[in-house]
């Protein structure tokens, strides 16, 4: 016999049992859709991660570009059989089959001396000089690929937060080496760093950061609590609470959500087939109390679906524009940004969250491709160039929705795996573990670089990197310190903050002040 305790978890996995609600009662709040239109919820706000699978090589996302740091970083990385050295700043673009006058070699489609230098970004806040590094001040660049972003930078609504890893507490050098502080378990490895990044434990971890700040905050978005954790970018533990479980949403213009069978005109071949499908799996009078509750669960869920199909089907919603096409770097050919469209079906939720009546959210998009053992070249650029446009869409999209600016109501943030080593195996890079990453948002203090950028460099004859393990950094800011910072900015106690990243109380920063 099922205990009452499976019933519950199934339950709960299922579709939510807190604050589910009724198609009708779903209902009952559209007829204010259309006085939406215009109107912004002041006390609204929602968080966007974009994960980034596989692991990006942050290394040449955000560069260190004063003298000591690009010479460290050049000799690092210009060998192999396709080198990943980028070109330093003010390097015009090679025409293909032109010979680069800094590399010596002949120019072709997705290679760094056909994209010109990296674009220079001037942090407003001066950074510190760490131990080993020669220089009396940082100079800093995004990849050449990467100008939106750069753009984003410069008019104040990007940041950048360096050196971020997992962490258990503070480490350095020696106490890595000494191995005399715990340490997150399996480093290096993607699955459990994946998983640490979004629960803060190994793989396994059945509830993550995202649902667990939407358990806090659910009861801010009334009945409508089955869209407070929304995923357009396949399921992912992030976004898994006790009781929040996230929402899937197609990235098609329309509909929004696919129920397949129930909504169909005909079923193999029958046109009365699909009514009695629906009939069936929402059928809860049967002898079974399991099979009672995954009817329940299937007729919210279904006329979960059908509300939202209908609302996103408003002109509120239809007037979110599609991204443009971008060009792969790579290929020369025009292409369709699958991660801009999962951001405009995060922008459609933003337009439609005034009919569902909900104020907080939290998102999650995603990219993968980033395990860039081999050709990363030819794959991390184009992965860059999808990134740079796809944050660059949704902030010009937030900045009309519905007639109203939302910038400021958004936190969109960057996360992955763990970064990669800083030197090369010929073309490309293996798992290494902390790199920055990139925070926008009209609410944050962008135009500036958080946390410390560490030396860089490999250890050679004569220079031992402080900052450095093996070919990877050490980080200097844990993930903990990160997220509670975009938790703080969300309306999370400090607390709820304490009970979610219990490791938080080890780091004397817990606010990181990029919001």
């Amino acid at each position: 016999m099922t205990s009452q305790i499976d019933r519950r978890a199934f339950f709960r996995l299922g579709a939510g049992l807190a604050g589910l609600t009724t198609a009708t009662s779903f209902g009952l709040q559209l007829a204010a859709v259309g006085s939406a239109a215009g109107q912004s919820a002041p006390d609204y706000k929602a968080l966007v991660c974009v994960f980034l699978f596989g692991g990006n090589d942050a290394n040449n996302m955000v560069l260190a570009t004063d003298t000591d740091s690009w010479g460290r970083y050049f000799a690092a990385r210009n060998q192999g059989t396709d080198p990943i050295a980028l070109m330093p700043v003010g390097t015009a673009p090679t025409p293909v089959g032109q010979v680069n006058a800094v590399t010596g070699r002949a120019s072709a489609l997705g290679k760094p001396e056909h994209w010109g230098g990296v674009l220079p970004i001037a942090p407003k806040t001066a950074q510190a000089i760490p131990a080993g590094t020669n220089a009396t001040s940082r100079t800093f660049g995004l990849h050449p690929l990467m100008s939106p972003c750069k753009t984003l930078f410069d008019q104040g609504r990007l940041a950048v937060l360096a050196n971020v890893g997992t962490l258990i507490q503070p480490t350095t050098k020696a106490q890595y080496q000494a191995r005399s502080v715990p340490l997150p378990a399996n480093l290096f490895s993607h699955n459990d760093q994946q998983s640490t990044w979004q629960a803060g434990a190994a793989e396994g971890a059945r509830t993550g950061w995202g649902g667990r700040m939407g358990d806090m905050l659910m009861n801010m978005n009334g009945q409508n609590t089955i869209f407070t954790a929304i995923t357009a970018g396949g399921t992912a533990v992030f976004l898994s609470g006790q009781s929040v479980v996230q929402y899937p949403l197609s990235t098609n213009a329309a509909p929004a959500v696919t129920v397949n069978g129930t909504t169909a005109t005909t079923l193999f071949g029958s046109s009365a087939a699909p009514g009695e499908l629906k009939t069936i799996i929402n059928d809860t009078v049967t002898a079974s109390d399991f099979a009672n509750d995954l009817g329940r669960i299937n007729a919210r869920s279904v006329g979960a679906a059908s509300v939202v199909n209908e609302v996103f089907s408003r002109a509120v919603v239809t007037a979110v524009p599609s991204p443009p096409t971008y060009t792969n770097p790579a290929t020369g050919a025009t292409e369709t940004n699958s991660l801009a469209l999962q951001m405009r079906t995060v922008a459609r939720m933003i337009a439609a969250a005034p009919a569902f009546g909900v104020k907080r959210q939290v998102f999650m998009v995603s990219l993968g491709g980033w395990d860039s053992h081999d050709n990363q070249n030819r794959d991390q650029s184009n992965n860059l160039a999808k990134v740079a446009q796809a944050m660059s869409y949704l902030d010009s999209t937030l900045a009309n929705i519905n007639g109203v600016d939302m910038r400021a109501n958004v936190t969109t943030f960057t996360a992955s795996d763990f970064s990669r080593t800083f030197n090369t195996n010929g073309d490309g890079t293996d798992h290494a573990w902390a790199g920055p990453q990139l925070i926008m948002g009209g609410a944050v203090k962008g135009g500036d670089m958080y946390g410390q950028f560490p030396t860089v460099g490999m250890d050679v004859s004569g220079f031992a990197n402080p900052n450095m393990v093996g070919a990877s950094f050490i980080p200097t800011t844990s993930v903990d310190q990160y997220a509670a910072t975009l938790g703080r900015w969300f309306g999370v106690s400090d607390t709820d903050l304490n009970t979610i990243f219990p490791n938080l109380r080890n780091f004397s920063q817990p606010n990181l002040g990029f919001l």
